[in-house]
């Protein structure tokens, strides 16, 4: 007996707090509150990116190429040395 008692608790315990996380989510303050979070956010990400350096272009004649032979090479394997 008390032992369905104490599951009927849980059971009850988590259904009102799927129920009130769900209210609370779906509430029009939580969407209003959210609404405004990602409008801050992306005021502030046009601020930044309008005050971002620009960094000059030192790349240019990086790759070295280097001609291969036609010598055999010898597998890479890692089991093959055992």
């Amino acid at each position: 007996m008390l032992k369905e008692i104490k599951y009927l608790i849980f059971v009850v315990i988590i259904i009102l707090f799927l129920f009130f996380t769900g209210k609370y989510y779906f509430s029009n303050e939580n969407i209003k509150n959210s609404y405004r979070s990602y409008k801050n956010i992306d005021e502030k990400i046009k601020v930044y990116s309008k005050n971002l350096p620009l960094l000059k272009n030192d790349t240019e004649n990086i790759i070295e190429y280097v001609k291969q032979t036609d010598k055999k090479r010898k597998k890479n394997s890692i089991f093959g040395n055992y």
